[in-house]
């Protein structure tokens, strides 16, 4: 992090109370465009007082915003669902630009994203309580979902629009106001969000959008002002959020890490299986966190899978994301490819049959890019750090068992439970993989079973810290509150007061 340069960088603002501001600090970071190396802007990191003044916009927005219909709300995030798509090359590009990731996958991010805004628009329907006609003598009982308040979001670097639509329109369609902490490795496409949410006629500080490092995020965990907050990132900070978050007695939900698994079975077609394993590992350069990062090969189908993912691995093209023809872009940042990198060192030195190195890969024309190419490990142990850790890039582990009962407890055994995957031409297996499986979200013969925006996105144990998912209904409960009301209306029949424990039926 330094001063702003010389040659004046662009600096990116915050978004406050419906306009662009300036933060008040002094400390800012370096964006970087990964495919060059390049500088390309930097980003303030925010003061407390800038936190301050983020949720003194929502605050105020909050009683109006709150007040208004459902179905009006409804229809703010209606034209802003149009916007997103008649916006997403602009999007995507800025995408690419900042992450790295190709346009192709950019654009698909965009399209998931905006399918959480579509399932927000019903939330007319999603907020109906229920009702209860004579619970007792003259009286009825029904329940109302209202909103939390001002609500948090603190998101990762490698969907930097996805994930904020993870939270942001189910949060203000139950009419709560928003605060978003995107990443600082890519800040740009929460700009052009906020702007899109202007435009389609949310009212100035019902969105705002701040921008830092932990001081930022300290602020926000600490702020009385703010009463929910929701976080995607690494496990240590997923618990870190949760916990800290909860110790000022706000709701949370905290997304972490993951080692997704894919088992593969006997049965199962093996081109088709290494097809989707490409896909599932290299696609982003690996920085998903459903991405497979663990082919669990079972019995004497491991050899010929093995092979046949290596031949195809092989021929995936890595270069600039805006390329025609790249398969997989380069890493976020220097430090993470270097990070990753002493990922492959270590499997080496443990004793991993390295079956193909991606480092010391050359991009023509971006020799100072963050590339890395194609990893794939065989003969991987548990004890391995390679197997143990989130490594987040482009390192595929193959790990040979004998049973699908021992593929099952090598999966349960994991801290991570986000997702697994299961190929096989046995709906028997199928079924018992998905019932015993201790994992928050299961594919069969889907290597990527990320769930559309209608069902709940969210892992267990080390993968999730808070009882509730994002998106679809769960996310609808994390966003409200429920009040229970009990009606009488009294009349010449009405039991007269009692010191007892009133018993309606």
């Amino acid at each position: 992090m330094n001063m702003p340069t010389e040659h004046k960088l662009d600096t990116v603002s915050l978004y406050i109370n419906g306009q662009r501001a300036a933060a008040s600090g002094t400390r800012y970071g370096d964006v970087t465009n990964p495919a060059t190396g390049a500088i390309i802007r930097q980003v303030p990191f925010c003061t407390a007082a800038d936190i301050d003044a983020a949720v003194r916009a929502a605050t105020a927005a909050l009683p109006e915003w709150s007040a208004w219909p459902a179905v009006r709300r409804s229809r703010v995030l209606q034209k802003f669902l149009q916007l997103l798509q008649a916006n997403a090359k602009e999007l995507a590009g800025l995408i690419t630009e900042e992450n790295g990731k190709t346009f192709a996958d950019a654009l698909g991010e965009v399209q998931r994203g905006s399918e959480v805004v579509e399932f927000a628009c019903g939330i007319p329907q999603l907020l109906k309580g229920e009702y209860s006609e004579n619970v007792g003598p003259g009286v009825d009982c029904h329940t109302l979902r209202q909103s939390v308040g001002v609500c948090a979001g603190i998101t990762p670097f490698n969907f930097p629009v996805m994930v904020p639509l993870w939270m942001l329109p189910v949060a203000i369609a139950c009419g709560n106001t928003f605060i978003l902490k995107p990443s600082e490795k890519d800040p740009s496409p929460a700009l052009r969000m906020a702007e899109l949410l202007k435009e389609a006629g949310l009212p100035d500080g019902v969105f705002n959008v701040v921008h830092g490092d932990k001081e930022a995020v300290d602020a926000i965990l600490a702020h009385p002002g703010i009463s929910a907050v929701s976080f995607v990132g690494s496990t240590p900070i997923a618990r870190y959020i949760y916990e800290t978050g909860a110790k000022h007695g706000k709701r949370v939900q905290a997304l972490g890490g993951a080692k997704n698994h894919m088992v593969v079975l006997p049965d199962a077609d093996v081109d088709y299986a290494a097809d989707a394993v490409i896909g599932a590992a290299y696609g982003a350069a690996g920085e998903r966190c459903m991405a497979i990062s663990v082919v669990v090969a079972v019995g004497d189908v491991a050899d010929a899978l093995v092979q046949t993912i290596r031949h195809k691995a092989r021929k995936v093209r890595v270069g600039p994301g805006m390329q025609e023809g790249v398969d997989m872009g380069p890493l976020v940042t220097c430090a993470h490819r270097d990070k990753v990198a002493g990922y492959i060192e270590s499997g080496v030195a443990e004793g991993a049959t390295l079956a193909l190195d991606g480092r010391g890969v050359s991009i023509p024309g971006h020799d100072q890019g963050f590339f890395l190419g194609t990893t794939l490990f065989d003969h991987v142990t548990p004890q391995m750090k390679i197997y143990r850790e989130e490594i987040f890039g482009p390192v595929l582990s193959v790990v040979r068992v004998e049973t699908l009962e021992a593929a099952i407890d090598l999966v349960n055994a994991q801290a991570f439970a986000n997702g697994a995957a299961i190929f096989t031409s046995s709906g028997g297996a199928a079924r018992r993989f998905e019932e015993e499986v201790q994992i928050g979200m299961v594919g069969v013969n889907v290597p990527i079973p990320v769930p559309l925006a209608f069902y709940s996105f969210g892992g267990w144990k080390n993968s999730l810290f808070g009882d509730l998912h994002v998106h679809g209904v769960e996310a609808v409960k994390f966003y409200t509150r429920t009040k229970a009301v009990t009606t009488r209306w009294p009349n010449q029949s009405t039991p007269k007061p009692s010191f007892s424990m009133p018993v309606l039926g």
